[in-house]
C-alpha cells in the first residue's frame, strides 16, 4: 500500500539540504513511499538537482513562500505565518492529501499548528510528544516529552493510553507494561497529581505496573513512561547531556597518549557496536499523540539519515492507524466506566 507524507523542508536546524538528502535515502529504499516536499521551490529544486534527484510521481514539491523560524513564538507563527511550510505541510494532512506530517522545526509552533489545524481526537484533553528511547532489552516509549506543563491526573491517564495504543501497534506488543514516572516506588511517594493518576490507571483495564523512577527509564522495567511533559522534557534532555558527556570523556581518554590510542583501536569494533545500540539518531522521530492525525517531530539538528528515520515512524504510524486505534480504544474504555 502506498503513503504519502508531507515534509516541511524548510523547517529544523539545517532545512532543506538535510530534508532532500533524507527524501532520496527513503525513496531509495521504498517505491511505495510519495514525499511531497513543501517550501521555497526554487530553493527545493537546486538542492534536489544537487544530489541529482528530480520532481516526479513520487517526489513532488509544494510552494509555500514562508519559513518558521526556530526561535519564533508558536503565537507568531499560528497566526502571523499561514503559508509557512509548517503549515501548509499541516494543511495537506488535513486536507486529506498527505497521510502525515513530518517536521524538523520550532516544536512549540509546530505543536500549536498541528493542534489548530487537525484537533483532538474525541476524548483527548491534550495532545503528548512520545518518543521511543533505548533501554537494556530494547527500547520504551515515554510522554509526555515537553508539550503539556501541569497536567492533572485525567491528562496523564489519557498519556497512558496513548502510549499503551502506540506500542500495540508500533511494536506489536498486545500487553504493554506502563509505569508512572515518580521520586519513588511506594504509594506514599510523589505529589497528588501522581497519587489520583495511580489510581485512575489501577482502576482501568491497562497494563499498569505502578512508579517508576528515574533509573528504572533505561532498565527496560516498562514499555511505556508517563510523565508531565515539563519532567518528561527535563529527563530527556538530562540523558542526552549525560550522552554526549560520555562520549567526549571516552574520546580524551582514547586520546591520551600512544598506548590509548592503540586500545582505542584494538576496541574499535566494540565501540562501534555500542553507538549502534545508543544512537539517538536511530530513535529520532517524535509523534504528537492525540491528533486527528499523524504529525512526526524530528530532532532540529537532525543529519539526513535521522530525519530518514522520522519519516519511517510516520510511515508506520500511518499503516497502523494509530489516531484511529486510539480514538477506539478511549472509547472502549469510557464505555467500561459507565458500565461500572
Amino acid at each position: 500500500m502506498s503513503y504519502t507524507i508531507a515534509l516541511d523542508a524548510m523547517g529544523g536546524d539545517h532545512g532543506a539540504p538535510v530534508i532532500t538528502a533524507a527524501a532520496k535515502q527513503v525513496l531509495d529504499g521504498n517505491k511505495d513511499i510519495r514525499l511531497i516536499l513543501v517550501g521555497d521551490q526554487e530553493v527545493l529544486t537546486k538542492e534536489l538537482n544537487a544530489i541529482g534527484l528530480t520532481a516526479c510521481e513520487n517526489l513532488t514539491i509544494k510552494h509555500a513562500s514562508q519559513k518558521v523560524e526556530m526561535d519564533e513564538s508558536p503565537a507568531l507563527a499560528l497566526r502571523g505565518k499561514k503559508d509557512s511550510s509548517m503549515r501548509v505541510a499541516i494543511n495537506l494532512v488535513k486536507e486529506g492529501i498527505a497521510d502525515a506530517c513530518v517536521s524538523a522545526g520550532n516544536t512549540g509552533a509546530l505543536m500549536a499548528i498541528s493542534r489548530f489545524v487537525l484537533k483532538t481526537l474525541p476524548g483527548i484533553d491534550r495532545p503528548a510528544i512520545c518518543s521511543a528511547l533505548p533501554t537494556k532489552n530494547g527500547h520504551t516509549h515515554m510522554l509526555d516529552l515537553g508539550a503539556n506543563v501541569g497536567s492533572n491526573p485525567e491528562h496523564l491517564f489519557q498519556f497512558a493510553v496513548m502510549g499503551s495504543t502506540l506500542v500495540k501497534a508500533m511494536d506489536n506488543n498486545n500487553t504493554p507494561t506502563i509505569g508512572l514516572l515518580n521520586i519513588g516506588e511506594e504509594d506514599i511517594k510523589g505529589d497528588e497529581i501522581v497519587k489520583s493518576a495511580s489510581k485512575l490507571l489501577t482502576g482501568s483495564n491497562l497494563n499498569y505496573i505502578g512508579f517508576i523512577e528515574g533509573d528504572d527509564v533505561y532498565q527496560g522495567k516498562v514499555d511505556v513512561v508517563v510523565c508531565d511533559g515539563f519532567v518528561g522534557n527535563v529527563a530527556l534532555k538530562t540523558t542526552e547531556g549525560v550522552a554526549k558527556m560520555i562520549s567526549h570523556f571516552m574520546k580524551e581518554e582514547f586520546m591520551r597518549n600512544p598506548f590509548t590510542k592503540i586500545a582505542g583501536l584494538l576496541a574499535k569494533p566494540v565501540l562501534k557496536a555500542l553507538k549502534r545500540r545508543i544512537d539517538p539518531r536511530e530513535y529520532n522521530g517524535a509523534t504528537f499523540l492525540g491528533l486527528q492525525g499523524v504529525v512526526v517531530k524530528s530532532h532540529g539538528g537532525a543529519d539526513a539519515f535521522s530525519f530518514a528515520n522520522a519519516i519511517k515512524v510516520a510511515v508506520v504510524e500511518v499503516d497502523k492507524k494509530v489516531p484511529e486505534t486510539i480514538s477506539s480504544q478511549l472509547e472502549h474504555l469510557l464505555m467500561e466506566k459507565r458500565a461500572v
